[in-house]
């Protein structure tokens, strides 16, 4: 078993609980075993425009007691794994902001040492366990269901802190979906973004994006819509209802996290994936027994 200490951020375990649910039902049949350290916080990338500072500290803290542990880091929440990657980047390459960092540390008796990678979604799903592995696990493929695959904005942006996949052109979570018998398909808005950072401030145009996207795919006919970050899955299943009365649409589309689908095609019962916590319609999907 590959061993990663489990980063779950700040939305996963206060709200988006069937994305870990269905993390921790998926990854050990995968071979992987998730460790709960203690202490951990906030990542700070929502605070980043106010104070970067703060966030490179909250994320080095982090990092530190994973390094603690001798253990790399596996940060489900793209966001999240944006701002411990980008502090990693930091702070192994400038000497004199590690030594500032690590000063604010040493009162906790941490200290960052860059030792432990930051792994995602989908650098754990492709690039360790790979798609052979999973595709040996599916007892019940996802038969013709036509999906629209949500990468979002931190999963592949921005390109210089090096992202899980191709910024332009995202892939690997079309293959997983492929190797469990589902058929993601093209469309124009794919890499378009969730609208959840503009809900501070503009809410209505946050609820116009999520709105917008969501009416695209409908119209398209897909089946289901899949995503791998809380705060995504938040707007298009949580407030898909209003974001749809935003843009004058009833909306009624499946939302799945990635690790939801997969489950199910492991045979996985949906209780134990969370569908229930799912706000969207996803009982209009049948997985065929």
């Amino acid at each position: 078993m590959e061993k990663f200490a489990l980063y779950p951020g700040c939305v996963m375990p206060t709200e988006q609980y069937a994305y870990e649910m269905s993390i921790r039902e998926v990854l050990p049949k995968l071979g992987v075993e998730l460790i709960d350290l203690k202490n951990f916080s906030c990542c700070g990338e929502p605070i980043k425009s106010v104070n970067q500072m703060m966030t490179l500290t909250l994320s080095a803290r982090n990092i530190a007691i994973a390094e603690k542990e001798n253990l790399d880091i596996f940060a489900p929440c793209p966001m999240c794994h944006l701002a411990l990657s980008e502090t990693k980047k930091i702070l192994d390459s400038d000497e004199t902001m590690l030594n500032r960092v690590n000063n604010l540390l040493k009162d906790e008796d941490l200290s960052y040492k860059g030792r432990s990678k930051i792994v995602s979604i989908l650098d754990l799903l492709y690039d360790i366990i790979g798609t052979e592995k999973i595709k040996q696990l599916v007892k019940q493929p996802l038969k013709d269901l036509k999906i629209a695959v949500h990468y979002g904005c931190h999963l592949i942006r921005p390109s210089e802190v090096g992202r899980p996949d191709d910024s332009e052109n995202p892939q690997k979570m079309d293959k997983i979906l492929k190797e469990i018998g589902a058929n993601p398909v093209y469309y124009s808005e794919k890499l378009d973004c969730c609208g959840a950072l503009l809900s501070v401030n503009l809410p209505d145009s946050a609820l116009t994006k999520t709105g917008q996207k969501l009416k695209s795919v409908q119209e398209k006919g897909f089946d289901a819509f899949v995503d791998t970050c809380p705060w995504c899955h938040r707007q298009f299943d949580a407030k898909q209802v209003k974001s749809g009365e935003t843009v004058s649409t009833k909306l009624e589309m499946p939302v799945f996290y990635l690790t939801q689908l997969i489950g199910l095609s492991f045979g996985i019962s949906e209780d134990k994936l969370g569908l229930n916590l799912n706000l969207s319609p996803v009982d209009k999907i049948e997985v065929k027994k």
